[in-house]
């Protein structure tokens, strides 16, 4: 399945339409911009929430509550079993486990959970532990360090 190739799908590449090139082309003429009109005119645009009419559904659904999506911290998340990856003795920060291909970025916030078993004694360095991510690294005889 590696081998396909997106451009050997039938239909993955739609042929752009073109419009004003004579009325045999079926877009001749007014270009499918219809006669007269606002949206026959250069430079106009459609409200994408207009609702012909309607009182828009933005404008009839009340407003409440509080979201805390643009203010909240997000974490990657890395288990205490994928921890097992690293040498005996070795000290784990954000830019070894970046490196390890454990988290995206060296710049990102990093939380460790205890879901597996860690067999090494590592001495972690992360942003935020769960209680039982931090047990396991300290009853190997490891250290959990919050940056």
């Amino acid at each position: 399945m590696s081998d396909l190739n997106i451009t050997s799908i039938a239909g993955s590449n739609k042929t752009r339409k073109r419009v004003g090139r004579g009325s045999g082309s079926g877009h001749g003429k007014t270009s499918g911009r219809g006669h007269k009109g606002a949206g026959s005119r250069a430079g106009s645009s459609r409200m994408t929430l207009s609702q012909g009419g309607s009182t828009p559904i933005f404008r009839r659904l009340p407003k409440r509550g509080f979201s805390n999506a643009n203010f909240a911290t997000r974490f990657e998340i890395v288990n205490v079993s994928q921890l097992d990856k690293f040498e005996d003795g070795t000290t784990v920060g954000i830019e070894q486990l970046s490196q390890a291909g454990l988290i995206d970025s060296s710049k990102s916030k990093v939380k460790i959970l205890g879901d597996g078993a860690l067999t090494k004694k590592l001495d972690v360095s992360a942003h935020r532990f769960s209680k039982s991510a931090q047990e396991k690294i300290v009853g190997c005889g490891g250290a959990a360090k919050v940056i």
